[in-house]
Parts: C-alpha cells; structure tokens; sequence
C-alpha cells in the first residue's frame, strides 16, 4: 500500500438519495484502524402523540458543507488519532425507518472514533443549517432544533 493512499480524509455528502450505512462505513475503513463507530439518525413514527409520516429536510448546502468542514477540522484536533471521517445527510422527503443522517469515524482505538462520533453529530445539530419539517397524519411543523446555536438569540 502506497503511504499516501491511507492518509486521513473527509467525506461530506448531502444528497436527496437514500444513505447507505454501508457505503459510509466503507469509506471510513483503515487498515491501520481497530475502530470504525457509527451514527444513524432515523425517521421515527412519533413526536409528542403525532404519528409522524415522514421528515422533510432543506439545507443552504455551501453553507451546511462548510460547517461540516469545521466540524471535522475541530474532530482532528481534540481526538488526533482519528483517520477518517464521514457525515452523509440525506435532503428531501424521509419516510419512517429511513436514515437522515449517517456519521462515521475510524480511529486505532474505540474510545476517540466513540467521542468524536458524539461530538460530530451533536456539534452538527447545533450549528449546521439543515431544517427539519415534520409531517404529522393531518398536519406538518418545522422543528426548531433546540441545540442550534442561535435558537438561543435573545426575542
């Protein structure tokens, strides 16, 4: 194997297909690498007693791409020896069950791909402009995500 080809990388996708858990996994795999740990966010039927029919996502994508940047610029400097990372987002309609979004991470050992997958998905939900409509059986609310950094501005 050539040196260069394990070289630490990103994948960053935001797409209307559906995600593939496999395909997220795959790109994060390192021979050098004992742990590969995953997120998958999925649609689930129910919000508060609404039975929930599917999700909608709209993102300003440049905007969303870029954050996701940092996220993972900040990921390599708080855990050092993560070799790969992978946030894929789906965008559109998500029917129940379906994945919304997909965070992966490879590093030697558990404990920094574990955190860092926490630290991605949590940090994502808080600053990357992705929003969320759900649809109920008879009606539809965006949801304002309370992590976001500016749902604290003050009214």
């Amino acid at each position: 194997m050539n040196e260069n080809e394990d070289e630490p990388k990103d994948f960053i996708k935001l797409n209307y297909e559906k995600l593939s858990t496999d395909e997220v996994s795959e790109l994060v795999i390192s021979p050098c690498c004992g742990a590969v740990s995953l997120f998958i966010g999925t649609t689930r039927n129910n919000f508060e007693g609404k039975k929930v029919i599917h999700l909608e996502y709209e993102a300003y994508s440049p905007m969303a791409e870029a954050e996701i940047k940092k996220i993972c610029r900040d990921v390599r400097q708080k855990w050092p020896s993560v070799k790969h990372i992978a946030v894929h987002h789906r965008l559109g309609l998500v029917p129940v069950t379906e994945a919304s979004v997909i965070v992966a991470v490879s590093s030697p050992h558990r404990v920094a791909s574990l955190e860092a997958v926490q630290y991605c998905i949590n940090t994502l939900k808080a600053t990357v402009p992705i929003w969320k409509k759900e649809i109920y059986e008879e009606a539809y609310s965006w949801k304002e995500n309370k992590e976001c950094f500016w749902a604290d501005v003050e009214k």
